[in-house]
């Protein structure tokens, strides 16, 4: 009996994911604390009403809705379903109300401590987290159950029988837990994948834009830029130093055309094996004088022997533009570290610095046109970046929080 109630306990906390990736499609469930708190706060709610009733205690799977909740959609969802659960106990009654009050306290105490940074491991870890995690309540309700049987005197024997029934339910708790978070881990894997599109199709629309207008530009640009060198010829000293002022700007000009060029389709002149490590010490030698400049300090704090196949001069773009960004982001006396790593097939490359750090509103931004949150700059930079390492099939990504600085992870296939 308590197998099947258990089972079925299953299908109810399951049905909450499923009807968010139906109803929800196409929007990120992790925005709506409320609506996922109350789904999985029904699905507590109704576990509770369908429990398997044995020596004054409810048998059922409330706290998998609860871990779940608590973790993927915050301290606001999980607090929803305590309530419900609350409700649920207060409307079930029974001889051991207290018993049950402890137990959903307790129980909650793990979610809650690693809410905050549980969205920001890897989906494997996430996972193999979740499980771990809602192991709790099996642990809080074995040592509830001993308790109340202690307390009550009950005889040996029972409490035997009793031990045999934690069993199965904790083990039914790992796996329930385990497919509900690989179900979770599908949802946010098919959203980054929209957002994955939709990103790569608007910077293929603006690379299509950025490269008809750049030429437009540039074709009248260099027809005024040569009837000048022919009037600067004939002109005093002082007309000299206006000419000397408009080619800088001119130059200016065609710096940002090229950018916007090189956005459109960057050009890979020479593919080569390169020691990634090789090519950030060229950086950082670079960057420098940057940095002296503006009070900061840039180590390269780890680099293991990594190998990548790519165009060196792109990569070195790549590099130093975004150090460059992580240099201005900083306050004087910052650092800016520099780590390289291998995996099986690729080899990231991560750029952290202590400056003021971004909101998840201006990380979504990062890579749009004309957008920068420095107070000088077109945010073409970035655009170029993003759009080089995409060439290399490779992929950036940003990790940040406001006055805690903001970390870059350049991921590229370290293959031919």
């Amino acid at each position: 009996m308590l197998t099947e109630k258990l089972l079925l306990h299953i299908l109810i906390f399951l049905a909450p994911v499923f009807l968010l990736s139906i109803v929800y499609e196409g929007k990120d469930f992790r925005k709506m604390p409320i609506v996922h708190g109350v789904l999985q706060g029904v699905a507590a709610f109704t576990c509770m009403i369908f429990a398997y009733y044995n020596v004054g205690l409810y048998w059922d799977l409330r706290y998998v809705p609860l871990v779940l909740a608590t973790l993927y959609g915050g301290p606001l969802s999980g607090g929803i379903v305590v309530l419900f659960i609350f409700a649920a106990r207060i409307y079930n009654g029974g001889d051991a109300l207290l018993f049950g009050f402890i137990s959903i306290i307790v129980a909650s105490i793990l979610p809650f401590l690693f809410s905050n940074r549980f969205m920001k491991i890897s989906a494997r870890k996430r996972i193999i987290s979740a499980i771990c995690i809602g192991t709790w309540p099996a642990v809080t309700m074995l040592c509830i159950l001993l308790s109340y049987m202690v307390i009550n005197q009950m005889p040996f024997i029972s409490i035997v029988d009793q031990l045999r029934d934690i069993l199965l339910f904790g083990g039914l708790v790992v796996v329930g837990t385990g497919m509900a978070a690989k179900f979770y881990e599908l949802l946010i894997e098919r959203q980054q994948m929209k957002e994955e599109m939709l990103r790569a199709e608007k910077m293929n629309t603006m690379g299509e834009l950025a490269s008809s207008i750049a030429h437009e530009v540039r074709n009248p640009l260099t027809v005024v830029k040569g009837f000048v060198q022919l009037l600067e010829k004939n002109n005093s000293q002082k007309d000299h130093d206006y000419y000397s002022l408009i080619f800088s700007e001119i130059g200016k000009a065609e710096g940002i055309i090229s950018d916007y060029l090189n956005f459109a389709k960057p050009q890979f002149d020479k593919i080569e094996r390169l020691h990634a490590g090789d090519i950030l010490e060229e950086v950082v030698s670079l960057m420098t004088p940057i940095a002296i400049a503006e009070g900061v300090e840039v180590y390269i704090e780890t680099c293991e022997e990594t190998y990548v196949y790519t165009d060196k001069d792109k990569l070195k773009q790549v590099c130093v533009n975004l150090i460059k960004n992580s240099i201005e982001a900083s306050s004087i006396g910052g650092k800016v570290l520099i780590g390289c790593q291998s995996t099986l097939n690729e080899v990231e490359i991560t750029i952290k610095d202590e400056g003021k750090g971004m909101t998840q509103e201006q990380l979504e931004r990062i890579g749009t046109l004309f957008y920068t949150t420095k107070d000088k700059g077109t945010g073409i930079g970035t655009m170029v970046t993003l759009r080089i390492v995409q060439s290399m099939n490779g992929k950036v990504t940003y990790t940040s929080e406001p006055g805690k600085g903001t970390t870059v992870t350049v991921r590229i296939p370290n293959v031919a």
